[in-house]
């Protein structure tokens, strides 16, 4: 072997390095005071019971909420994710399509929205009952943090929990602030937002508006937006707590510039699609939410906790599909109108206590998710006009609903040893009525159902440092879109498809050297069946199909080291080898009644980096002038199932800096940011299994952030 080619590191070498970097200079110090006092940890939520990360046998990251906005545009969730291993968040810089989301390379391959993760805002869902959510309506403007979990243990939210990311709204404290925002920068980037929150008496509440407008790098790019969110806790009696959610997003007319050629990226990354300047393609979003909590303590080891929520949501969304492909009588237009109402309920009971002397944890709960969706079709052109509504061509009500009962317990078996294990069983029912056929050839139903466990165990070898293990089953039905389209062009449900069902094995390892020094280290391989994936992907509409089996294993780590009060570094690395196990035949082109192009055992699923890499240096206090930089190396991605397109690998460097300060109760702070420092090309997204080879969405070269906040108090 040529030495001077890289091999590909192992996890081995990965747990070796971080090691080398955490624990080298700080270790004799740092093991001394983790032996003479505990360490104090981040207590989180994601698993349903308050708990120090550090002692769950499972893959749990936060991220301060400050992190999405301090320094920072703080409205694309990609900005603040980037630390997070096993998490990519990749932004489209396409406002009409949202972000990308993946974890571990599950939902890598989603068309749009969030699919295979798990999303929830303050513990309401943001996913459907079908598993398909979608982030834009975050408000990270109110957050207190982000908290993502990873691995076996997602499978206890149900439904195409490959992941669960959920949003915290931070609570209001005395004494109250206001927070004025404005940022401006490089393409026409303008977000400005006013926030308050304060807590009086038994009341808190915080309150945030935030306005969002760019004109883009390439043509046909501009975007608005205006998002609220709002969150109300009432102390009923000393047990006992109301909370009151309420969250609003408009997004009118968000313009949509689609992918590039392979030959297009190349000759001018900057350029749009033709397609999408003759259809104007575009989309209208709005969404208002409200939910209802309420938690009361029972006993002293007994809780109850009751959620209920409901939303509306609607769409309007311009295609660019050929006027040709729109002549048949079985086509549904090439203009999508969906009016959806969604809600649900959770019903929750807690005990925490000894049995046996030891600590226990116990949850047994039930949840309901529906959402009813009126979808029509129409049209994109009257006459030689494109880009515009015409006739009417589908017209369907679609019902998509879920009922889970599910349990789970933590049990410390011994002071070494803990125990976590639940179990939860899924029904998941769709309904499609046909209103523009006779003969009801949209019409139809499936249920799909499930029983999902999950078990791990937790080994404290060392006060600073924590083994962990865990195992679990998961499943994930076909969305309520995917079912919508038959590869084939014809009419009807697709009803062929099938849920994908995986075994999800864990090993990691958590240190907490000192409060200066932390790392996260583990393993994980994810085997599914039936796989559900891309078989054809034109003019903005997707189908789907189920492929055999696919792997998707590795590893990821992450450290935190704070070696000066001034200085900090972050580091995040992942490797997921994702690749099909099983060979199977898919498509080229839309229609496709008979898939006949192979998709060898081997490649590698398309939207998957196998190598992702962060690091961030920091200076600075609270107080005074910071400053920090960071990279971000991101592998090749296959483009296309057939593994025949790659969107090439790339580093990119970012650099801010800024001032904070305090006089008298205001605090002022302003910050500058040069992103893509060394103008790097390279590709924000990539667009699975485009039929025309339109995969890439570019990222913008280098630009420019500047902001201003005063907080008043």
């Amino acid at each position: 072997m040529n030495p001077l080619v890289a091999r590909p590191a192992t996890p081995g070498t990965f747990l070796a390095l971080l090691a080398v970097l955490a624990l080298g200079p700080a270790w004799p110090s740092a093991v001394r005071a983790a032996d003479s006092a505990a360490l104090a940890d981040v207590v989180v939520t994601a698993t349903r019971v308050a708990a120090p990360a550090f002692d769950v046998p499972a893959t749990i990251l936060r991220v301060p909420g400050a992190r999405f906005i301090d320094d920072a545009l703080g409205v694309n969730f990609a900005d603040g994710a980037q630390s997070v291993p096993g998490l990519l968040a990749r932004n489209q810089y396409n406002y009409a399509q949202d972000q990308q989301i993946s974890i571990r390379g599950i939902g890598a391959d989603s068309a749009f929205g969030v699919r295979g993760v798990r999303i929830y805002q303050d513990g309401i869902p943001q996913s459907g009952p079908d598993g398909q959510g979608q982030i834009s309506q975050f408000n990270l403007g109110s957050a207190s943090r982000v908290e993502v979990l990873e691995g076996p243990f997602s499978a206890l939210y149900g439904n195409s929990s490959g992941g669960v990311i959920q949003l915290f709204t931070a609570p209001g404290v005395s004494p109250g602030s206001v927070r004025a925002d404005l940022a401006g920068g490089s393409f026409g980037a303008v977000r400005a937002g006013v926030d308050a929150s304060d807590a009086i008496g038994r009341l808190d509440y915080h309150l945030d508006f935030t306005h969002f407008s760019w004109r883009g790098f390439r043509p046909h790019q501009r975007a608005r937006s205006e998002s609220f969110n709002g969150k109300v806790d009432y102390a009923l009696g000393p047990r006992e707590k109301l909370t009151v959610i309420a969250n609003v997003l408009s997004r009118p007319d968000a313009n949509d510039p689609q992918g590039l050629t392979a030959a297009q990226y190349a000759a001018d990354p900057n350029q749009t699609s033709t397609a999408a300047l003759a259809f104007d393609t575009r989309k209208d979003l709005a969404q208002q939410e409200g939910g209802l909590i309420y938690d009361r303590g029972l006993t002293a080891h007994q809780s109850l906790r009751l959620m209920g929520y409901y939303g509306h949501r609607t769409v309007l969304q311009f295609l660019s599909i050929p006027v040709g492909a729109q002549k048949p009588v079985t086509s549904a237009g090439g203009v999508v109108d969906l009016h959806r109402d969604f809600g649900g309920a959770d019903a929750r009971w807690t005990w925490q206590g000894p049995l046996a002397g030891r600590p226990l944890a116990w949850i047994a709960g039930v949840s309901y998710d529906t959402q009813n969706e009126r979808r029509r079709g129409y049209d994109n052109f009257v006459g030689a006009t494109l880009g515009v509504q015409g006739p009417l061509r589908r017209d369907e009500n679609d019902v998509a609903r879920n009922l889970d009962e599910y349990t789970q317990a933590s049990f410390a078996l011994a002071p070494r040893w803990t125990v976590t294990a639940g179990v939860r069983h899924s029904d998941v029912r769709f309904t499609t009525e046909d209103r523009f056929f006779a003969a009801g050839n949209d019409s139809g139903s499936i249920t799909y159902t499930a029983t999902t466990p999950v078990i791990g165990v937790l080994y404290a070898e060392r006060r600073w440092l924590h083994w962990y293990a865990s195992f679990g089953q998961g499943f994930r039905t076909p969305l309520a879109s995917e079912l919508a389209y038959r590869p084939d062009g014809l009419p009807g449900l697709n009803l062929g498809l099938r849920p994908a069902r995986s075994n999800d094995g864990e090993l990691g390892a958590k240190i907490r050297v000192s409060r200066a020094v932390s790392a996260e280290l583990s393993a994980f391989d994810t085997r599914t069946t039936n796989e559900i994936v891309v078989v054809t992907n034109s003019g903005g509409r997707s189908t789907y199909e189920n492929a055999g089996r696919t792997r998707r294993s590795g590893a990821q780590a992450s450290l935190h080291y704070r070696f000066s009060p001034a200085w900090r570094l972050r580091f995040a690395y992942t490797y997921v080898d994702a690749v099909v196990i099983d060979a199977y035949d898919t498509c080229t082109a839309s229609p496709c009644s008979h898939p006949t192009v192979p998709v060898a055992a081997g490649n590698r699923l398309p939207g998957v980096a196998r190598n992702d890499a962060y690091a961030q240096l920091r200076w600075g206090r609270a107080e005074g002038w910071h400053a920090g930089v960071s990279g971000q190396y991101l592998g090749a991605i296959a483009a296309d199932s057939t593994n025949r397109e790659f969107a090439s690998a790339y580093p990119v460097f970012d650099l801010n800096g800024g001032y904070r300060t305090q006089i008298g109760e205001q605090r002022f702070a302003f910050f500058l940011r040069l992103d893509n420092l060394l103008d790097r090309r390279h590709v924000g997204a990539v667009i699975v299994n485009q039929a025309n080879g339109a995969y890439f969405e570019p990222a913008p070269g280098f630009n420019v952030l500047a902001g201003l906040t005063v907080r008043l108090r």
